[in-house]
Order: structure tokens, then sequence, then C-alpha cells
């Protein structure tokens, strides 16, 4: 099994779900987050003083998945989440030890499955 974390821009969540389900995962977790990369802020202005921003709006999306699904996953994140622009996000994979569905008990594959 493989954790799936992305960081992608607010914009482009409704077309990451839409193609993560396609893909085939059951679910995800979705958390609003602040940060910077190469993006390194912007400028903004407000009541006519300028400031700058450092930390911007991304969302957080973490998948659990079987790992013959990763590659499908993880295109599917990429091709809905690109713009072409700068700061369009990162994609992480991880191990997954084990999972637990608390509800009925299932363990590992059985957790994660739809």
């Amino acid at each position: 099994m493989k954790m799936i974390v992305a960081v992608i821009k607010p914009s482009r969540l409704d077309a990451v779900l839409d193609a993560v389900t396609e893909a085939g995962a059951s679910g995800m977790t979705v958390t609003e987050v602040r940060g910077y990369g190469r993006q390194r802020g912007k400028t903004e202005v407000y009541r006519g003083a300028e400031y700058e921003v450092k930390l911007l709006p991304k969302v957080k999306l973490e998948i659990a998945v079987p790992s013959d699904m990763v590659d499908a996953v993880v295109e599917a994140v990429a091709r809905s989440a690109n713009t072409g622009k700068i700061g369009d996000g990162k994609v992480f994979v991880m191990d997954l030890e084990s999972a637990l569905r608390i509800r009925t008990g299932d363990k590992d594959a059985a957790a994660i499955a739809g």
C-alpha cells in the first residue's frame, strides 16, 4: 500500500477529485493549507497599502491506494492539477505500513478498498 500526498492549487480541486475517482481511488482526505516554494508568494494592495503575502493558499490531498494503483492515481493528479504555471504543486508517494477501518476492523488493503 502507498500513501499519495499532493499539494495543489485550490482552484484545481474539483478537477483532481474527478480524475482521481475515475482512476479508481475510493476516497481521500482534503485539508486547506498554506505554503510557498518557487512561487515565493505575491504582492497585494489593501486599502492603498502594499504588502507581501508569502504563504499562499493550497490544498493538501492524502490518498491511500494499493501499490498497483499508484501510477494511475499520480498521473490523474498530475494531469488534472496542471495549469502550466508556477505553483501547480507537488505529489509525494510514501509507503503505508498498515491501515485499519475502525468501524469494521478491516485491515490493510480491505480497509482502504471502496
